[in-house]
């Protein structure tokens, strides 16, 4: 009975440090995993609190991760849409670039608010902490600057991706604050995207030239 006992106890004992030993692991593999969306040149700034006294509550990294990506990527559309504004004199772009301003300073709110610094903080228009969206940026003002039709090609682009971020995001938060934010900008960019694809299908008629020379 006794050799039993001792048995039993030396079997409890293996498998309690064999659980002990992979927990730490499960948790750094989980910690790299949000670190590839983290910017790659500064991370630092987006992994760390801005202020325990302003910050409401903190975030962990996979949700600093996706508030510091989507405040520059609706940052990113802002910026096409004004670049695209100016070139063609189109109301379409300048509008939906004050809708994207707005989007962009909710992103902001959620940041210091979860107490995560600000990738755009101190950057220009058209400049980004995600190398990937600083090459979208470049290709789509390159490709939306050749006429107008590209340029609501890019706008469609840019709400499409957009969307398709949005939804990625949603899925994985269970934060009540972010969820409303996130489902805003997700209903703003189904909008948007209606308003290129109006003025796509409109663009080889009358109304659509007139409206691309305005």
């Amino acid at each position: 009975m006794r050799r039993s006992l001792n048995r039993t106890a030396g079997f409890m004992a293996t498998a309690l440090l064999a659980v002990a030993l992979t927990v730490p692991t499960v948790a750094l593999a989980r910690y790299d995993d949000a670190r590839l969306l983290m910017p790659t040149h500064s991370t630092a700034r987006v992994a760390t609190p801005v202020s325990a006294a302003t910050a409401a509550t903190t975030a962990d990294s996979q949700l600093a991760a996706d508030l510091s990506f989507m405040r520059e990527e609706e940052r990113l559309a802002h910026d096409v849409y004004t670049v695209l504004a100016l070139k063609w004199g189109t109301s379409v772009f300048s509008n939906i670039a004050a809708a994207e301003q707005k989007h962009t300073d909710t992103m902001a709110t959620l940041l210091a608010r979860y107490g995560v610094a600000d990738p755009a903080a101190g950057e220009a228009a058209g400049v980004y902490a995600y190398p990937a969206l600083q090459d979208l940026y470049n290709e789509l003002v390159a490709k939306g600057s050749t006429s107008v039709t590209a340029a609501f090609e890019v706008g469609k682009t840019i709400e499409s991706v957009d969307i398709a971020d949005l939804d990625e995001r949603i899925a994985r938060t269970d934060e009540a604050d972010v969820l409303v934010a996130f489902n805003n900008l997700r209903a703003g960019s189904v909008n948007h995207l209606r308003s290129f694809t109006n003025q796509l299908s409109g663009s080889s008629g009358g109304t659509g030239r007139r409206a691309a020379r305005r």
